[in-house]
């Protein structure tokens, strides 16, 4: 069996650098101090408050294919004393960083500030009063608020990795996968929210990230496999727990079922195979070029290392 939980260890410290770290930070500072002077002035009974959330506060964000990440970044306001609809509060938070790009998109559940080539900044809306709300109302273009809590799944996740970094390395493996294959066939692989809460929910820890990866491939589409009410469901544990799959065509479904049992199939061979390299380019399918090659050699079988283990201790074997 060829050893790759080296190279996997540096495809980690490839993905999850992120040299535009400090700009991003600087952007979201920007905004913030933004969407403070605009609402003081424009709509003063309207306070703004900020909560980083999302990837970036679980520590599983990495750098796409295109060299690109995102950051949520979610605007809270104690309340809405002029009544207004969830959809003019959006429009208003997009008003407010109207000047910073020429690239802002009002999305369904957020405002997009999108840094072309380097990052996006997602600015979700929620109403949230602490002392008497359990939970956040999120604004959603076209539907109002509804309550959805982004802190709750955090500390889920928090919860779930505990002290173990490496269900952190396995979620960030598990993004640059659907990272490299969205997109082929114009079809979008699962988001990053959607796979984190597949490895919370199926991880399966080993000494080897390889080993640990496989089975939890492996776990991921037996629980697909045995839902019950839909036979695919990804349901967020935090509220409004909504399943993330209930939107999906059922192109996409079989586009990421074919994906997830071609990379089964491959962590499969790739660990019985005994050439590092030829294991790494199993890998590299579905990783990503990012992937690094092993070296062209052999793994010892463990029969072959007691065997030379034996003859090094015993001088006189073969006499």
């Amino acid at each position: 069996m060829a050893k790759c939980n080296t190279l996997f260890k540096n495809f980690n410290d490839d993905i999850r650098s992120n040299p535009k770290k400090s700009s991003l930070i600087k952007s979201k500072n920007n905004i913030r101090d933004k969407i403070k002077n605009y609402f003081s002035k424009e709509h003063p009974n309207y306070i703004p408050d900020f909560w980083i959330q999302g990837s970036y506060k679980m520590g599983t964000l990495i750098r796409t294919k295109d060299n690109t990440c995102d950051l949520d970044y979610g605007v809270y306001f104690k309340s809405n004393p002029d009544s207004v609809s969830a959809e003019t509060l959006q429009i208003w938070v997009k008003n407010a960083v109207s000047n910073i790009t020429n690239d802002i998109s009002h999305r369904k559940k957020c405002i997009t500030v999108n840094y072309k080539g380097d990052y996006n900044i997602d600015l979700p809306i929620y109403i949230f009063d602490k002392e008497v709300d359990r939970h956040p109302s999120l604004a959603i273009k076209g539907n109002g608020f509804n309550e959805d809590d982004p802190k709750d799944m955090v500390d889920a996740f928090v919860q779930s990795k505990k002290s173990n970094d490496q269900l952190l390395r396995i979620v960030r493996y598990l993004k640059a996968w659907c990272d490299n294959k969205s997109s082929d066939n114009g079809t979008k692989m699962p988001s990053g929210l959607a796979m984190t809460i597949l490895a919370m929910n199926n991880y399966m820890s080993n000494d080897d990230d390889d080993i640990a990866l496989k089975y939890t491939l492996i776990g991921i589409k037996n629980s697909l496999k045995s839902s019950t009410s839909s036979q695919f469901q990804c349901i967020v544990p935090a509220v409004p727990f909504d399943d993330i799959f209930e939107d999906y065509s059922q192109t996409k479904k079989d586009y990421f079922w074919k994906n997830l049992s071609d990379f089964i199939d491959d962590a499969k061979k790739a660990i019985d195979e005994k050439n590092q390299l030829k294991a790494s380019k199993l890998w590299k399918k579905h990783l990503g070029n990012r992937f690094p090659d092993g070296e062209d050699k052999d793994e010892k079988s463990d029969i072959d290392k007691i065997k030379e283990i034996a003859t090094k201790s015993t001088p006189y074997a073969r006499r």
